[in-house]
């Protein structure tokens, strides 16, 4: 009998280094695969400060914490089993699919820098497609609904980079990476976004209660700074959208096999390396940045129009013909 249980726990214990091992190379994996995601995961954090922007400092943690669920639930309900699916049976839709989404990031930042050049243009274009959009209850609403509707794009972007890393075959394997990468990535942009949207009243608690005089001023410099910071991180958040898109839509020119636009990008960072060698890395990320961003500024700028005059008419056509939902009682 003790023969046989030593020889149980000496199997089991077997299974315990084997599931470890396991553990840690999914967990290796994942991470690898995140790094190769950087870019979009840096896109997705500056993105996001500018949905609470206007609101109370009570309100601001509750909407990311909102955020950032939609945020989990958008890899792991959504986008984790149609990656994986997709990939098995239909690999041909994921670059359709994914330059849809790109479309519509173009299309946004495109509408956010109308907005800033041509603010009573923008307003008008706004009201006439107003109507296609579902009510939200509050603006509160609206901010995380648009929040979470971005955040889904940017994260497929995000899980198709990393399942393109995933160096395993073995399809619970793979998505049990996706899965750890996912949430990790979420919990790393939130928390981050988290810091920064506090990094004011960490300021101001500073400038009152620190000791020292070094201290209280370094706290009114956080309180001075922010509003500047954030409406500089607005502004990156935008160029990232539009970037963003952009790029998945150069990718899917190219897959498709018009490999005019990516060239253009391949030329522009070899160029900008050459010119800039002591920072040939940086030079060479920031011109393919840029092309990226003239060609989805280009599209979205295109979009407005057809979103005015052809996508919004017809959309508010069909909600016409779907059954009405009936009212709930207050």
């Amino acid at each position: 009998m003790s023969v046989g249980l030593l020889a149980l726990l000496d199997d089991v214990a077997g299974l315990v280094k084997v599931a470890a091992a396991s553990l840690d190379d999914v967990a290796g994996q994942a991470a690898k695969a995140s790094a190769k995601a950087a870019g979009a995961v840096i896109d997705d954090a500056a993105v996001t400060p500018s949905y609470v922007k206007g609101f109370t400092a009570e309100r601001e943690l509750p909407i990311i914490g909102r955020i950032a669920w939609g945020s989990i639930r958008n890899k792991l309900l959504f986008l984790l089993p149609a990656a994986l699916l997709l990939s098995v049976f239909l690999p041909w839709l994921i670059t359709p699919l994914l330059m849809v989404g790109g479309a519509y990031l173009c299309y946004e930042g495109a509408e956010k820098v109308f907005h800033l050049f041509a603010p009573h243009e923008a307003e008008k274009h706004e009201a006439a497609i107003e109507h296609t959009a579902i009510a939200p209850d509050s603006l509160e609403e609206q901010k995380i609904a648009g929040a979470i509707k971005t955040d889904f794009i940017l994260s497929a972007e995000i899980m198709t980079i990393i399942l393109a890393a995933i160096e395993v075959p073995d399809f619970w394997s793979r998505a049990a990476i996706l899965a750890v990468a996912g949430v990790g990535i979420t919990v790393l942009v939130y928390g981050a976004v988290a810091l920064i949207i506090k990094a004011d009243d960490f300021g101001l608690w500073l400038a009152k209660t620190a000791r020292t005089g070094v201290g209280r001023s370094a706290g009114r410099g956080i309180v001075v700074a922010m509003p500047v910071f954030m409406q500089g991180l607005s502004l990156v958040g935008t160029a990232a959208m539009t970037w963003v898109g952009g790029s998945i839509i150069a990718h899917g020119l190219y897959e498709f096999g018009i490999a005019g636009p990516e060239h253009v990008i391949e030329a522009a960072a070899h160029w900008a390396e050459q010119a800039f060698p002591a920072i040939a890395e940086v030079a060479g990320w920031l011109a393919t940045a840029l092309v990226d961003f003239v060609i989805g500024l280009a599209l979205g700028a295109l979009l407005i129009p057809v979103v005015g005059y052809v996508i919004s008419p017809v959309w508010a056509t069909i909600k016409k013909l779907l059954p009405k939902r009936p009212k709930t009682a207050a």
